[in-house]
């Protein structure tokens, strides 16, 4: 592991933990095992540092989502395979998935929203690779894609906030079913 790695790695554990305001660059180094100079050398400032775990977080999502539907399964396939990605994204990814949902909104987020919305766009544009052709045959509905994405996460995100804050316990993919009906409702055309 690099040391660039193993501050990121620290960093996300730390910042998972106690929050970013409340993690020092100091705490970072210790946990990774790296010098003062090491860090600053590696990244500019701690909220840059956090700034690059949140698109990295953002692109791990993604991925994943997108390799759902690489193989362009039919309409309600591709509705269970992304809702089961979601799911099992967040669960098998808590710290990254607790940073990207609880931290995107974060002032110092602001230095990357160019970048970020270019990641959001390049998913835009592979999703659409399996759901246009499917609005086309008539299987789903044509929604704008953040409408669409909405009704196809919307409430599973709901849930799995619940479990990220620790208000609930249960594992969310154990509504996956349920999750994958109301999303099959909301977009089958």
């Amino acid at each position: 592991m690099t040391t660039r790695e193993r501050i990121q790695s620290a960093a996300l554990v730390l910042f998972d933990v106690l929050g970013v305001e409340r993690t020092s660059v100091a705490a970072i180094c210790r946990e990774a095992g790296v010098s003062n100079g090491s860090f600053f050398h590696s990244f500019a400032t701690k909220e840059a540092l956090g700034a690059e775990l949140f698109l990295a977080a953002l692109e791990s999502y993604h991925d994943v989502m997108v390799a759902s539907v690489a193989d362009r399964p039919d309409a309600p396939d591709g509705v269970a395979r992304l809702v089961r990605a979601h799911l099992d994204w967040v669960v098998g990814s808590r710290s990254q998935a607790r940073f990207l949902f609880e931290r995107s909104r974060s002032e110092w987020i602001a230095n990357v929203r160019e970048r970020q919305a270019l990641e959001n766009e390049r998913f835009a544009c592979h999703l659409d690779e399996w759901r246009v052709p499917q609005v086309h045959a008539g299987t789903l509905l044509d929604l704008p894609r953040n409408v669409f994405i909405a009704q196809l996460i919307g409430p599973s995100q709901i849930l799995c906030r619940a479990w990220l804050s620790g208000r609930t316990a249960a594992d969310p993919r154990e509504q996956a079913t349920i999750l994958i009906d109301c999303a099959r409702r909301a977009l089958s055309a």
